[in-house]
């Protein structure tokens, strides 16, 4: 197994709980919120096979590991942001630790879309910010890591989405950051990968930092988010 699969969930029998629970989206946008300036549109690039990727565009690069056709909970097309393009070869973000790790793999064997959302994170402000072409829509107070776990900081992509059970911590929706924690290797069995999600069955006051690295989202707006937002776009975490 490379050390890029070997960061990625451990498969597909990773338990939906060990997403790290953590952004709450509720309510109006807070007073005085600023406006960060985010590109209109991202490039996006979907996998129909699995891809290996290098540190360079060229066969003769160093290989870093080999991307998943599919993603390890869902088993929906891996899709990924596109950062630059030299001949055949794509620069994508890559999922898994270290975060905000980069590689190239071929074009061939893809897909190519485009998106207009950015989520962006706050987590002095502990609130979450969604644009769409790069104008700002909705603004929404949130949950983050507390002190000790904090939410880590950078440029990320959603993962996959995940509709969860009503049972289920988080419920009932959970978007799988490309995010890992910087305190948790692991999280209940899982990579201490970090999800925006829902706050059923786990709570959490929108405005405050208590969560394990995860951000929290009332159930309306996860609903709202996952209506608009999926794989590839995407999320952008300040301090």
């Amino acid at each position: 197994m490379s050390k890029l699969q070997s960061g990625i969930a451990g498969g597909r029998h990773w338990r939906l709980p060990a997403l790290l629970l953590a952004l709450t989206l509720a309510g109006a946008a807070p007073a005085g919120a600023a406006v960060t300036s985010v590109k209109p549109s991202q490039a996006l690039v979907t996998l129909l096979r699995a891809h290996e990727a290098r540190s360079g565009p060229g066969v003769r690069t160093a290989a870093i590991g080999v991307v998943p056709a599919t993603t390890p909970i869902t088993g929906e097309r891996t899709t990924l942001p596109v950062l630059a393009r030299r001949g055949h070869w794509l620069k994508v973000m890559l999922p898994g630790r270290p975060n905000g790790h980069e590689g190239w793999i071929l074009k061939g064997a893809t897909r190519s879309s485009v998106t207009p959302w950015h989520i962006v994170v706050d987590t002095s402000q502990r609130h979450v910010t969604l644009y769409l072409a790069g104008k700002r829509v909705r603004i929404l107070e949130a949950v983050v890591g507390k002190p000790s776990t904090p939410t880590p900081t950078g440029e990320f992509f959603i993962e996959e989405s995940v509709a969860l059970r009503a049972t289920d911590v988080g419920a009932p929706f959970a978007l799988a950051l490309s995010a890992r924690s910087n305190v948790l290797q692991e999280f209940d069995g899982g990579p201490g990968q970090i999800a925006l999600h829902g706050l059923d069955n786990v709570g959490g006051t929108p405005g405050t930092a208590v969560s394990h690295g995860c951000v929290r989202l009332s159930d309306q707006a996860m609903r709202w988010l996952v209506a608009r937002v999926g794989p590839g776009v995407p999320v952008t975490i300040t301090r």
